[in-house]
């Protein structure tokens, strides 16, 4: 299906890129996601629709603490769906050469002392990169979660109309002598309230760079190879999804941009 995309104030990447022409080698494809209720199936790109899964792939489950699992968070409950993207729906450079199709999982309970590499107060979130050509059984029926947070981790069904855009970072991780211009051009197309049009793309979002307006930025070192990590994807608070994380915010994905198998590093804010 095709809509058109949420109306934007923000100016054309054209027109950022020639009021800062040094903006440029800070430049990042991204996709921005559009979502609507809908009833997608399992080969098609979705947030908390169904997934491609291997029927001899065991499912994901969670085991850690929680706040309804009690303090050994058993039993384990199953994960829950919350984005699926196909390549070729969503091209861009944050695709492995062996991988076109990408999910995400998490636990839909919210979890206050996770592994280092988990955000805290959030579901525990699990990736998994595929190539469609290797799912030769599927998985009809997968398991449902045991023991879930009604209030916000049950994505529902959505389609998606994905809009490419030209994403640039906020002012705080650029090198000083670059942000006076960037936060004028941000005074000069806000509305007034001192909104920022030009790096703080809001809502669900495949790669670009991460929003820092709740915060500080922070940086993640890949713990496999030390690499700086880059954001891989937003899941956002939303409405028609039935998604809110945190206050209302979003939960984001950093991987290595040297190899996609390496861990990743889960961020809230």
């Amino acid at each position: 299906m095709t809509r058109t995309p949420r109306p934007s104030a923000r100016p054309s990447a054209e027109a950022i890129l020639a009021a800062l022409p040094e903006l440029a080698p800070y430049a990042r494809d991204a996709v921005r996601f559009d979502t609507e209720r809908g009833e997608p199936d399992c080969g098609d790109s979705s947030v908390g629709g169904p997934l491609l899964w291997p029927t001899e792939e065991p499912w994901p489950v969670c085991s850690l603490p929680d706040e309804t699992g009690g303090p050994d968070g058993e039993p384990a409950t199953p994960m829950v769906p919350v984005a699926q993207i196909f390549r070729r729906d969503v091209p861009g450079p944050w695709w492995p050469d062996d991988s076109d199709l990408l999910q995400i999982l998490w636990c839909p309970n919210e979890h206050w002392d996770p592994p280092a590499h988990q955000a805290d107060i959030a579901p525990a979130v699990e990736l998994r990169w595929r190539r469609t050509a290797d799912v030769t059984s599927r998985l009809t029926t997968p398991p449902a979660p045991t023991r879930y947070d009604e209030d916000g981790y049950l994505p529902r069904a959505c389609t998606f109309t994905a809009e490419h855009v030209t994403d640039f970072p906020y002012w705080e991780e650029l090198p000083e002598e670059l942000r006076p211009g960037l936060l004028e051009l941000i005074e000069a197309t806000g509305d007034g309230d001192g909104s920022d049009a030009i790096t703080c793309l809001a809502g669900w979002k495949l790669g670009g760079w991460p929003t820092w307006q709740l915060n500080h930025p922070s940086a993640f070192d890949c713990a496999d190879c030390g690499t700086a990590m880059t954001l891989l994807f937003t899941v956002a608070s939303d409405s028609e999804a039935g998604v809110v994380v945190g206050r209302w915010g979003d939960l984001r994905i950093f991987t290595c941009p040297t190899d996609h198998r390496h861990g990743f590093q889960a961020d809230l804010h």
